[in-house]
């Protein structure tokens, strides 16, 4: 098993109180699955993804990520897993504005210390970016940038990866090419993924599918 999560729980402070947000998330996520998570807006299906991924704390629970527990690890400590173990793909795209298309695939793979210029070409080819790379983000379209953002988490070799609404900002078109080409990526690589969506449709060539309701999961 790749991914534990036992009894997750977690509430943010409002105005009016504590309102509890996952109220004890018991999950499991084997290497080379691809998990759906849906679930209505506001139901924290971005929050469990952040919880397993290091980017927020929970209160109470368990996550036990490749035999290691992400509750239990610092700062410095989740840092060094999502460096190393997990690649994160957001709605947004994230890209370094800065940096052409090459050095947005490198630049997590060369914090990692695992950057292969080859293989990172084959991804950026695979992806249909090959005649892209000296390009600047902001010379591509949504579709373009939301594959620079799947090819720079899959450099690292990552063995889960979470995707957050990763083709929220597409066209129904161009998210079935990018959602096509991302899980044959995948596939090939062995990961597994996770990834959160409003999309029936998406949700549907995924192997598993879950979903969160009044902080639960069925």
């Amino acid at each position: 098993m790749l991914l534990s999560v036992k009894s997750l729980k977690k509430s943010y402070s409002t105005a009016q109180g504590n309102v509890p947000v996952l109220k004890g998330i018991d999950m499991h996520v084997n290497a080379g699955d691809t998990l759906a998570l849906t679930g209505e807006s506001g139901s924290g299906k971005s929050t469990l993804l952040h919880l397993i991924g290091g980017l927020d704390l929970a209160d109470e629970g368990q996550i036990i990520l490749d035999g290691r527990d992400v509750t239990h690890l610092d700062d410095a400590g989740r840092a060094a897993l999502r460096r190393h173990s997990i690649g994160i793909i957001f709605q947004q795209f994230n890209l370094i504005p800065s940096l052409d298309v090459a050095a947005n695939i490198a630049f997590q793979a060369r914090l990692s210390g695992v950057y292969n210029p080859a293989e990172a070409a084959k991804l950026a080819a695979a992806l249909g970016l090959g005649d892209q790379l000296s390009k600047y983000p902001d010379q591509l379209s949504g579709g373009q940038q939301q594959r620079v953002a799947i090819a720079r988490a899959l450099a690292v070799k990552p063995k889960l990866i979470l995707a957050d609404e990763p083709t929220g900002n597409l066209d129904e078109d161009t998210a079935s090419d990018v959602m096509a080409q991302m899980l044959s990526l995948v596939a090939q690589t062995g990961a597994a993924l996770v990834m959160v969506t409003h999309s029936p449709r998406l949700a549907g060539q995924m192997s598993r599918q879950l979903n969160l309701r009044q902080g639960l999961l069925a």
